[in-house]
């Protein structure tokens, strides 16, 4: 079975030869750099054998090219972070125009992306790392900001999202035409101690879903990522894509709960800050076991609930795929 077959099948909760496994880790040393960047994910891959690629740029790539002055401060999970934001004053929200996918830094990600569709020595799946319009807004302007606009000037922040969510499908347009199998789409606006339902529902979900139903039908493979704790998971799930990762192990539901409640793919069922950090090796392989033992391996692909932490030992990661196997 093909690493591609085996994504789709299961997406399509059939049986597997074993589950797919994949996880991902940011080069915040190479980020800046797409092709260092392409050849250190194509090296991780070769690595650890993954069943589908995650492309790793910066967590803030997508709001450079809007003035978003970003620097690298010693995260222990490599992430990058906004030093100065583009949107300081309520104003600045009307200032944002359409960006072109390939200019700038969504174009030093494009490339990036092509590289690593070039170089892959298999069939896994190539996801470029997408982020949703809200979060996006957010990035724009850091949290202070963001949510006193969102609730005292909101036809501001739609109307950014306007440009935002324009901006954002065509670049996942872009990633298709690329080369791209589909898009790794991360909210971080979902959880619950940011927004209420009701602004979760008014300001993300219309420009999330506008952005991911032109990926319905023409995208093999794509996932929704929903970072954060107590996340609305009944409303994310009804979201037009054909799998979804969440903090399983550290946020309601698990694993066979959400089955039941989802109709795709579930991937998950590794702790990253605590288990894949700490080990030893055998509580990682417990972990996994205990993770395939949920859902019997069917409809699962066996990943992180988010980035793994740059000191993760490389013998943890090894102990994931021999689990695996020796589950078999």
């Amino acid at each position: 079975m093909t690493k591609a077959e085996r994504i789709q099948r299961a997406v399509g909760r059939k049986p597997v030869d074993r589950p797919p496994v994949s996880f991902w880790r940011h080069f915040p040393h190479l980020d800046e750099d797409p092709y260092a960047l392409a050849e250190a994910l194509l090296a991780f891959h070769a690595r650890y054998d993954l069943d589908f690629i995650k492309v790793m740029p910066t967590g803030v790539y997508c709001v450079e090219d809007w003035g978003c002055r970003v620097a690298y401060q010693g995260d222990n999970d490599g992430s990058r972070v906004c030093v100065d934001h583009a949107v300081r004053r309520p104003g600045d929200w009307a200032n944002l125009r359409p960006l072109d996918p390939e200019a700038g830094a969504l174009g030093r990600e494009l490339t990036c992306l092509r590289q690593v569709v070039k170089g892959r020595p298999d069939d896994a799946p190539v996801l470029q790392t997408v982020f949703s319009p809200l979060s996006i807004a957010k990035k724009l302007a850091g949290d202070e900001r963001f949510l006193a606009d969102l609730r005292e000037r909101p036809a501001l922040i739609h109307g950014a999202l306007e440009v935002i969510t324009e901006t954002m499908s065509r670049y996942a347009a872009a990633c298709l035409q690329s080369g791209g199998d589909g898009i790794f789409f991360a909210t971080q606006v979902a959880s619950s101690g940011l927004l209420t339902a009701d602004e979760h529902h008014r300001f993300a979900e219309p420009y999330d879903r506008r952005v991911l139903e032109q990926m319905a039908g023409r995208s093999p493979f794509s996932v929704l990522h929903v970072h954060g704790l107590n996340i609305p998971f009944d409303v994310m799930a009804t979201y037009p894509v054909p799998a979804i990762n969440w903090h399983d192990r550290r946020t309601p539901p698990s694993l066979r709960e959400a089955q039941q409640r989802y109709r795709g793919a579930v991937v998950g069922g590794l702790n990253e800050v605590e288990t894949l950090r700490d080990g030893p090796e055998g509580a990682v392989r417990a972990q996994v076991k205990d993770a395939l033992g949920e859902t019997r391996g069917l409809g699962h692909i066996l990943a992180p609930g988010c980035v793994v932490p740059l000191d993760v030992p490389e013998t943890h990661l090894k102990a994931i795929r021999a689990a695996v196997e020796d589950l078999q």
